[in-house]
């Protein structure tokens, strides 16, 4: 099972979650919406499209963009849809329940 915490916080906790290029994906029932904030921020993925990014707040902190997500992939990709990722100083600990390879 894959966690996710930041400012002693968890904001994800599933045993569905997908290894994508070293990152993993939560599902998105596995991931507590009430620590994202949507960012302006804009990025396309030459193969998985449109990048939704998130601020996560916990107890009045911020933590710029440090959530990901792709709300309609391109077909490549239909795997992570809605499905969450975390970067910027998020610790995501265990094991993704199974790993998603390019093809």
């Amino acid at each position: 099972m894959a966690k996710a915490v930041w400012n002693g916080a968890v904001i994800a906790d599933s045993d569905r979650s997908i290894l994508v290029e070293g990152n993993i994906y939560f599902s998105p029932d596995s991931v507590k919406q009430e620590y994202l904030r949507s960012s302006p921020t804009q990025y396309t993925c030459p193969w998985k499209g449109e990048t939704a990014y998130y601020d996560i707040v916990v107890e009045g902190k911020v933590n710029k963009d440090a959530a990901w997500s792709y709300p309609e992939p391109k077909e490549a990709a239909m795997v992570i849809k809605g499905y969450v990722a975390f970067g910027g100083g998020v610790e995501v600990t265990g094991p993704a329940a199974s790993k998603f390879e390019r093809h």
